[in-house]
């Protein structure tokens, strides 16, 4: 195993193995973030679910009150009066025939891909490029929507959200903000993405969901969570 350095360990020993409330939880997350940098902080959710079963699957979006304190690149596939209301919207990026050559060339500087449905077919063979990279539109993760629905889709992107699904291991892994945010705007990311979770139960899965949930920064530490303090704190999303 590799070895930490001080400054990990002293936050380690903070730390503990204690199990903390959300709010306990942003606050010693701010307190042991001290590289120099802002550090992003995540969300990581153990569950029940076997991965290999497609009725035990979980993959939803977030929507995060506060963002991810990541600036957000937004590529739209529309045409017409669609195209003008995603650049309207701050769409950053609204794909054209060349734009599509310099994807399939490898290109893909952004962030979040959205389509209306009319442009599906044009796109699909984007699929092994952007698929990948997790970039292709997906009607399950709200990036393919309704011609007229398209500027309401960059503005809630451009808000914030963060795509939940699960790794080989079962284990959610999902950004919910940086070091310098509020402790409440934490707490708030992290309850949004908590119920979301929740609410995204497949029915394959019996019994509990959750085993267990641990906040971290990008240099400190596992801080767990205490799960019932958690569930409430998400009730009240």
């Amino acid at each position: 195993m590799p070895k930490h350095g001080k400054r990990y360990q002293t936050a380690a020993s903070e730390v503990g193995d204690d199990l903390y409330s959300p709010e306990e939880a942003a606050v010693l997350a701010k307190k042991i973030a001290t590289a120099k940098f802002d550090e992003a902080v995540e969300l990581h959710i153990a569950t029940s679910a076997d991965p290999r079963h497609a009725d035990q699957q979980i993959r939803e979006v977030a929507e995060l009150p506060h963002g991810t304190g990541k600036q957000v690149r937004i590529m739209v596939f529309a045409d017409g009066e669609a195209a003008a209301a995603a650049i309207a919207a701050g769409a950053d990026f609204v794909a054209d025939d060349e734009t599509i050559k310099r994807i399939e060339g490898g290109w893909s500087d952004f962030d979040i891909a959205i389509a209306t449905t009319d442009q599906m077919a044009k796109i699909g063979r984007l699929g092994r490029y952007l698929g990948r990279k997790g970039l292709m539109p997906n009607p399950r993760t709200g990036t393919v929507v309704a011609p007229d629905e398209i500027g309401n889709a960059v503005s809630a992107a451009k808000r914030g959200r963060s795509e939940v699904r699960m790794d080989k291991q079962a284990i959610i892994h999902t950004r919910i903000g940086v070091a310098s945010f509020s402790e409440q705007q934490i707490v708030d990311n992290m309850a949004s993405v908590y119920s979301t979770v929740v609410r995204a139960k497949p029915e394959g899965i019996k019994g509990t969901l959750v085993k267990s949930a641990t906040l971290t920064t990008t240099m400190g530490p596992g801080i767990k969570l205490d799960l019932s303090a958690l569930e409430a704190v998400a009730r009240s999303v």
